[in-house]
């Protein structure tokens, strides 16, 4: 890339592409199919008969399909928005419409199936946007800087960040749009800060955001009003990260003559929602940063709290892991059992169904799950077997 002496503008030097053919010409692709199963089989998502460029590995291929592919709202049929300030091949696509009445309404729109398609609507509206400001020196440039562009990604050569694979391009390939979600940009021509009125056309590509929190519960700034504008960005897949050391500790008084629940209360909060969110429309999620002062009163909490939930976490394990085992011991003792009628499923008339609850009380299982009748008959007279358990 060169700069031209007279107006700052971009000349592009083409280095992978050859003028006149596809980005795309010397680049093989092949077919490729991605899954998540669950642990027993299962399958939580399944894409087939995907394109990927050959070198692609699985992995490469599963983060693309499974991740930064369209999964819905992409027109079968598109046609362009012609646009006179803008070369006819730099022009935007929109669903047609009329083309798509041929076919079934299920078929109307669906996901992204190529990564072509990807590589075309991130390149594509890069350029555009470029265009648009008028960066390229001649059309011409404009031309290699798209067709460059495809061919590094499509080579793993260049990869931008998450959200602009999940955000780029959508208004400008698809036509994808919805109203504006709380975001504001750059007027490129006034050099304003403008609210947006839509929610791809000016997209939200940025990879992470710092925000201020204020010692205040609902005004604008405050506690809740961070949660808002955090779910806003994880909603486009974007990162956010916060220093709370203004948020007073716990037992500090308030205005209003109580006493505050402290920083863990509401950093807690934010956790869950941050967990809840699907960010970028996925299964991930949003990446979330928490800053606090060594100074600040509640500063040893904070620093024990990830210990704290590492051990919630491997108390879960370890007792889930006692209770099956016993539980299935307890069955075993009643299946094994040869007595009529429910005296298997007593523990005065079975002994290793007494010695088995007996077991089960010296490992601390909760006295609910140790009673025989009550969840391991069920199960029995159920049909349920002892691996089942």
């Amino acid at each position: 890339m060169r700069q031209t002496k007279d107006k700052g503008q971009m000349q592009i030097e083409r280095r992978f592409t050859k003028a006149g053919q596809s980005a795309y010409a010397e680049i093989e692709f092949r077919k490729a199919i991605s899954e998540i199963k669950n642990p027993d089989g299962s399958i939580v998502f399944r894409l087939a008969d995907i394109d990927v460029p050959a070198q692609f590995s699985q992995v490469a291929a599963d983060i693309l399909a499974q991740k930064y592919f369209r999964k819905a709202g992409v027109p079968a049929r598109l046609k362009k928005v012609e646009e006179n300030s803008v070369p006819s091949w730099l022009w935007r696509s929109e669903a047609d419409l009329a083309a798509m009445k041929d076919l079934p309404k299920e078929q109307h729109y669906g996901s992204e199936t190529d990564a072509r398609q990807v590589f075309d609507r991130l390149a594509g509206t890069w350029t555009y946007w470029g265009w648009k400001g008028n960066y390229f020196a001649s059309e011409d440039d404009a031309l290699a800087f798209r067709d460059e562009l495809a061919y590094m990604l499509a080579t793993q050569r260049v990869a931008p960040n998450s959200p602009q694979w999940f955000n780029t391009g959508l208004h400008w390939a698809y036509g994808i749009d919805g109203p504006g979600q709380g975001h504001f940009y750059v007027d490129p021509f006034t050099g304003k800060l403008v609210k947006s009125k839509s929610s791809y056309e000016h997209p939200q590509p940025h990879a992470c955001f710092i925000q201020s929190v204020g010692d205040d519960l609902v005004n604008e700034g405050g506690i809740m009003d961070l949660w808002v504008r955090e779910a806003r960005l994880f909603k486009y897949g974007s990162g956010t990260g916060s220093n709370f050391s203004y948020l007073r500790g716990e037992g500090e008084k308030l205005s209003g003559g109580g006493k505050s629940s402290g920083l863990m209360s509401f950093l807690k909060i934010g956790d869950r929602a941050a967990g809840a969110i699907k960010s970028g429309g996925t299964t991930r999620r949003a990446a979330k940063m928490v800053v606090v002062d060594i100074d600040h009163p509640d500063i040893e909490d904070y620093i024990n709290w990830k210990v704290k939930e590492e051990q919630k976490v491997a108390a879960l394990v370890t007792g889930s892991k006692i209770v099956a085992k016993h539980l299935k011991a307890i069955m075993k003792a009643c299946v094994n059992c040869t007595a009529d009628n429910d005296a298997c499923y007593d523990p005065k008339q079975n002994p290793a169904l007494k010695r088995e609850i007996k077991a089960a009380k010296q490992s601390q299982v909760p006295g609910k799950l140790r009673q025989a009748r009550h969840p391991v008959r069920q199960a029995g007279l159920q049909g349920y077997r002892i691996q089942d358990l």
